[in-house]
């Protein structure tokens, strides 16, 4: 009978794959050798590998452009990285570096557009794509940006209100976008998405505060998200074409319209055995707008995407050596990590998300089941299951060095949810972050973006360094 971990992996998914394999019994990540890194820096760790972002990109871009040839489809392919999944300066330039605009979620997004634009890593004719219910702080920003130049920047309007602050502020023609609040699948508590607009005023309101104004302002663009993400069902093709016949009925009395844009929602591989296919899906969403535009005999429009988790989810892995097993009762066994799911992968705490888990060493070791727990004094700090099966298997401890345990394709949101840098729970720190990219040379190179949050820097926050006492009224 075969019982090492190598086995059971084997014997369950296709192993190994396109960015995991095993070397001299260490896994390998994207040719990442995690335990030199392990070796070199310690656990717990961050790591980001660059190179993972502009090979999305590509993909993604790629995958479209054979869909327009196939389809003869007549519009242009946009790619936007969305911000919000991750706004570190080193993920937007990579991105950036593979020729994408840019979507933004709030005010303070469009101070990094400033930033970008005055370090020369972009110029004004990105398309800044501008979502969100829009407070005073965002809209007046955008309003700068348009007004010193920036032609592509489309603010999309979340409700009727929104359209009042460009006309108070804006100085130049500008461009415009609407989002479509989507019906939402069965499941969730409420009938339809809080943002956007509903369909059925859309036109009513286009006649009435859009139209005669073109010299001023013209609509551009159709926006619609998915919470559900794109997926090969009759709900997201119910959706995605309601939109395509919003469009079709709007571009036969608004000839500036010219481009749908149907966000994000690319899932990424969070299983061994997770199985896709994005080239179909694409090829599908073209032909349905190029056939819905033929029906109704309008141009086809330019296709916008605002992929985020797509983009970098894949990018980064935690890791965590195992400091101890705990045995509570026979049938329970407790691998404790020196970090905390909570603090760290926050997604899994929260909505019970469940990311690619494989261990680092060990792999010709015997398995067993267990429960990894963080060292929080928070009940709810556990991991106890993987996306394609109720349970959670790895190697057991032996003598010698600890296991090595590694979460994969962690990049998306979760320091953005944790609060990068801030307090966390039980103070636990935050763990130190590397960062593995190319040199000049395409040589793998590997540097300290952040050391491990230090006892200080939290008193500081909390007041406790503060030269001054502080007092209450």
């Amino acid at each position: 009978m075969n019982n090492s971990y190598t086995d059971l992996v084997k014997q369950t998914f296709k192993f190994p794959q396109e960015d995991f394999h095993v070397k001299d019994d260490y896994l390998q990540y994207n040719n990442v050798d995690i335990k030199a890194l392990i070796d070199k820096y310690g656990t717990p760790l961050k790591l980001t590998y660059l190179p993972k972002i502009g090979m999305q990109i590509n993909k993604a871009k790629k995958m479209f452009a054979n869909a327009l040839k196939k389809h003869k489809y007549e519009g242009k392919y946009f790619y936007c990285y969305c911000t919000k999944s991750s706004h570190f300066s080193f993920i937007v330039e990579e991105a950036l570096e593979n020729e994408v605009h840019l979507e933004t979620s709030y005010a303070y997004d469009i101070e990094i557009i400033n930033k970008l634009y005055e370090n020369k890593k972009i110029d004004k004719k990105i398309f800044i794509i501008c979502n969100g219910f829009k407070q005073k702080n965002y809209t007046s920003r955008i309003a700068r940006l348009l007004n010193t130049g920036f032609e592509n920047v489309i603010p999309v309007l979340d409700n009727k209100e929104e359209l009042k602050a460009y006309k108070k502020s804006v100085r130049v023609p500008f461009k415009l976008g609407i989002r479509v609040a989507a019906e939402e699948e069965p499941t969730f508590p409420f009938y339809t998405s809080r943002l956007g607009m509903r369909a059925r005023d859309i036109l009513e309101f286009y006649v009435d505060e859009i139209e005669g104004n073109e010299h001023r302002y013209q609509l551009k663009m159709l926006h619609i998200f998915l919470n559900k993400g794109i997926k090969d069902d009759i709900y997201y093709w119910s959706e995605l074409n309601k939109i395509i016949n919003l469009y079709c009925q709007l571009r036969k009395i608004c000839p500036e319209l010219d481009s749908i844009n149907i966000g994000g929602g690319f899932p990424i591989k969070h299983s061994l055995g997770f199985e896709y296919d994005y080239q179909f899906m694409i090829n599908e969403i073209v032909r349905n707008i190029k056939a819905g535009c033929k029906r109704s005999k309008v141009p086809m429009p330019n296709i916008f995407t605002e992929f985020g988790s797509y983009t970098v989810g894949e990018s980064m892995a935690h890791i965590y050596s195992v400091i101890g097993e705990k045995n509570q009762n026979d049938r329970e066994i407790w691998y404790m990590i020196d970090s905390s799911f909570i603090t760290t992968l926050p997604d899994t705490w929260g909505i019970g998300e469940k990311f690619l888990m494989l261990p680092i060493n060990k792999w010709n070791e015997e398995y067993q089941r267990v429960t990894l727990g963080g060292i929080t004094c928070d009940s709810h700090d556990y991991y106890d299951s993987e996306e394609h099966i109720n349970e959670v298997f790895l190697p057991k401890l032996t003598n010698g060095e600890p296991l090595y345990v590694g979460f994969f394709h962690t990049g998306a949101y979760q320091d953005q949810i944790s609060g990068y840098g801030g307090i966390k729970h039980c103070l636990i720190p935050s763990p130190k972050h590397i960062i593995v990219e190319h040199d000049k040379h395409g040589k793998l190179i590997d540097w300290v973006y952040a050391k491990e949050q230090t006892a200080q820097s939290m008193l500081k926050i909390l007041g406790y360094e503060n030269n001054k006492k502080t007092s209450r009224s």
